[in-house]
């Protein structure tokens, strides 16, 4: 009993750092490691959804390399594994498997865009989202293909709130635990200093996530509560009265990175979809950019 328990351990150990430990190995550039890494763990433990998603970094520092061949390759073989598992469980049972499939698909939308293939990209992407359309993956899908199409389209409608018309708008997206989002707060508010005097309006959604603090699970009224009081105290000076909060429009805009930023000129149409975070000089040039062509 003694000897099956240690196995048991061993297992849960290995199932806990595959991620990172390829992770780390594809950080030194080691591929060769981490491939050894995936194939050990493979062979003691099969293809658990922690080893999905490890294998789905090696698709990811592919692409980042520009190695398409390879990148496709493993991409394929996440998504055929990750939708394999799926005939015995359910996409979101854990945290590994969505994001094991989500990047599959992410990295072989940006093949097919890399190889000028963007309409083959739009389309892949948009028969994923009816596939997945009722999953967590959902935002991630959309926000593939939003990088796609959405500039120079109208601004998809926000629930909970409206977008001001005539005005130029700074759509920013955030969350409670956001450590990036807290740090783009004093770009933000640099730009609102120069900009909203011309005319320029923030909104800033939020959503839910079904906890507060340092990850403690809380129920609906509480994680409210909670994200005013973040608000308060880390965003007033963007911010000035309780954000709007409804997960319809991070799926809508594909926010599954925050922070995410979306730039509306005046008439309402898209000029700028950014998930992630923004240097000032950056978000300024593209919002003076926004005022030049409006003169």
């Amino acid at each position: 009993m003694k000897f099956v328990s240690l196995l048991v351990l061993a297992a849960g150990l290995a199932s806990a750092n595959i991620v990172s430990d390829v992770r780390a190995a594809i950080a030194r550039n080691n591929f060769a490691e981490a491939s050894r890494l995936l194939d050990a763990y493979r062979s003691s433990a099969g293809v658990t959804p922690e080893w999905l998603e490890a294998l789905s970094w090696m698709g990811r520092a592919e692409l980042q390399l520009k190695n398409y061949d390879a990148a496709g390759k493993f991409a394929a073989e996440t998504y055929q594994l990750s939708t394999a598992a799926l005939r015995n469980r359910k996409l979101d049972d854990d945290s590994s498997l969505p994001i094991a499939l989500g990047a599959a698909i992410e990295v072989e939308a940006n093949i097919l865009a890399a190889r000028n293939q963007r309409s083959e990209a739009v389309a892949y992407l948009q028969d994923q989202l009816k596939t997945f359309y009722s999953t967590s993956i959902r935002a991630r899908i959309q926000k593939n293909l939003n990088l796609l199409t959405m500039e120079g389209k109208p601004a998809p409608a926000l629930q909970a709130v409206s977008l001001p018309k005539g005005k130029p708008v700074l759509i920013f997206f955030w969350a409670h635990w956001c450590m990036d989002c807290k740090a783009e707060a004093p770009v933000l508010a640099r730009i609102l200093q120069e900009f909203g005097p011309k005319g320029l309006t923030l909104v800033a959604p939020t959503q839910r996530y079904g906890y507060i603090g340092s990850g403690e699970d809380a129920p609906p009224d509480v994680e409210l509560r909670y994200i005013e009081k973040i608000r308060q105290e880390r965003y007033s000076a963007i911010i000035t009265s309780p954000a709007p909060v409804n997960e319809e429009n991070f799926r809508r805009y594909g926010a599954s990175t925050t922070p995410t930023l979306v730039l509306v000129d005046r008439a309402g149409i898209v000029r700028m979809y950014h998930p992630g975070a923004m240097q000032y000089e950056e978000l300024r040039a593209a919002v003076a950019k926004l005022f030049r062509s409006a003169s």
